[in-house]
């Protein structure tokens, strides 16, 4: 995994679980629901370099 890549995935995952915080504050839903979904896109992304790296090796 590129370290750029690696960054790129835990940012998104960062921003995801702070967008979700800020939305059950202010009680946002639609908020929440995109930051659970930005959330998991990041954790796929890491997953899937992740994955990438166990077949280079």
């Amino acid at each position: 995994m590129t370290e750029s890549e690696k960054a790129r995935a835990m940012t998104q995952a960062a921003e995801g679980k702070a967008k979700e915080a800020v939305g059950r504050a202010v009680g946002d839903d639609r908020m929440t629901a995109e930051g659970r979904a930005e959330q998991s896109e990041g954790d796929a992304r890491q997953a899937r370099e992740k994955t990438k790296d166990v077949f280079r090796h």
